[in-house]
Parts: C-alpha cells; structure tokens; sequence
C-alpha cells in the first residue's frame, strides 16, 4: 500500500461500505473488516475497478478476542495508517431481562472492547507521525437511556464518552477524533431477524437519512476536528431536546410507545 490508508469495520454493507466508497474516492488504500468475506471480496473487487487504490480484506468477527487480537495486530503494523473507522456493530430489541445473554455479551465485545483497543493499537503510530484520526460511530441513542434498547443505548454512550475524551486528550497532537452519531439511516442495520416485523413505514420519512449524506457529514466534520458529529439538523434538535431535565418524565412514555411498536425499534438506526 502506497497511499494513506484507511482501515473501516463492519465494512461488507451500511455505513462501513459507504465509508469505504467515499474514501476510495479520496485516494485512501483500503483494509476493509467484516464478518462476510465474500461481501467484502466483492466490495474491493468494485473499488479497484473504479479508483487507483489498493485494497486489503480482513475476515473477522470482532466478537471474538481471537480475531480481534488479528486485526489489532494489522492495525499496529499500517505504518501509513491514516483513518480508522470504528463501525462494526448490530442492535437488539426487547426489554434487558427478556434479550438473550450472549448476544448482550457480544455487543459490549463488538461496540466496546473491539473499538477501544483498535483505537488503542492505532494510536502510537498515529502520534508518532503527527497524523490521523478515529471514527467511532455511535448514535443518537447515546444521548440517553433507551427502553427496550438499554444495552445499545449504554455501549453508544460508551463509545460517545470515550472518543470525548480522546479529543481532549489528543489535543495538539495533530490526531483527530471523532463520535459519529446517526439517527434512522437507510442500511441493512435493521434487516436482520432481530428486527423481524420491524417496518420503516412506522418511523416518519422526515427521521430517515441516507446513508452517503452521514458519511458526508462525518468526514466533512472530521476535517473540522470537530468532537462529535450528529448529522442532520432534525437530531441535533432531538439531542437538545434529550439533555433537558424534562427527558426524565418521557421515559414511561417511551415505554407505552414501544409496546404499541412491533419491533420496539427504538432510535437504533444506524
């Protein structure tokens, strides 16, 4: 790999491929991560047809520590590692007593662990070259509690706080860091059997954002350094909206709401 590179997970569908398109299109070199690996195969198949780049694939399930030390590994030994792209992620629905243990279990490995030592593994170079930065992509859920997506919820605050942090951390070093947090975005995310009965239709179009309008944003934020990046005007409002004392009386009301909903979607939409 002769160009920066950037290195995206969860990038075989959703956010993670439109950040591989967007970046590819930038003149990034590309280590693309995900648990499909022919999605991913065809995926740098159709970006080295279309852009000078080169483009590396990484089979792995950041659920498990085996393949997250594998891709660690990677991460620590691009030395023109430029972009790190913290995306890989799933959501659940369902009130906490009632989700099976093991797919909680995965999400804090998935949204949590994996993310912060990616991060952790990148961070020596990029403060050695003066150069970088990480995108953790969390949500607008992180803003605050969520019934019926309490875990999801809690692992996007997580990831909010600690990219947070990092930028003040980082602050003079010329590595950037970002929260990215979408609302309802048009992907796969809810096109598993988790979201069975789930309809788009039950969430207003005007939530709705496409998928290349928040990449847009992020990377148009990111060149701003800017902290956190909660694209479109309508959420930014809905996160105002959130941090006022008067949130705490709406959580019953989410309750009833989410009952009347099938799927319990809740504002897990990236």
């Amino acid at each position: 790999m002769t160009n920066n590179v950037a290195l995206i997970t969860g990038a075989s569908s959703g956010l993670g491929a439109v950040f591989a398109r967007q970046l590819a299109a930038q003149g990034y070199d590309l280590v693309l991560v995900a648990r499909r690996e022919e999605r991913l195969a065809a995926l740098a198949t159709e970006l080295q047809q279309h852009y000078p780049i080169s483009v590396e694939i990484l089979a792995a399930d950041l659920a498990r520590p085996v393949d997250v030390e594998r891709v660690e590994g990677r991460v620590a030994e691009i030395e023109g590692l430029d972009v790190l792209v913290n995306n890989a992620g799933f959501g659940t629905t369902g009130r906490f007593a009632e989700v099976d243990l093991a797919k909680s279990l995965d999400m804090i490995e998935i949204h949590v662990t994996a993310s912060m030592r990616l991060c952790r593994a990148a961070l020596p170079g990029m403060i050695a070259r003066r150069r970088g930065a990480l995108v953790n992509v969390s949500s607008v859920a992180a803003f605050t509690p969520l019934p019926g997506n309490a875990n999801y919820a809690a692992t996007k605050a997580y990831l909010l706080t600690f990219s947070k942090a990092l930028h003040a951390e980082l602050r003079g070093t010329g590595v950037k860091v970002q929260a990215l947090c979408p609302g309802f975005t048009y992907t796969g995310f809810h096109d598993t059997s988790e979201f069975e009965g789930f309809k788009r239709s039950q969430i207003p179009a005007i939530l709705w954002m496409k998928a290349e309008d928040v990449v847009t944003a992020s990377l148009k934020a990111l060149k701003r350094n800017q902290a956190v990046c909660i694209p479109g005007l309508k959420y930014r409002l809905l996160v105002a909206a959130a941090s006022s004392p008067l949130m705490s009386l709406m959580l019953p009301i989410w309750s009833v709401m989410r009952k009347r909903t099938p799927s319990g979607s809740g504002l897990a939409g990236e």
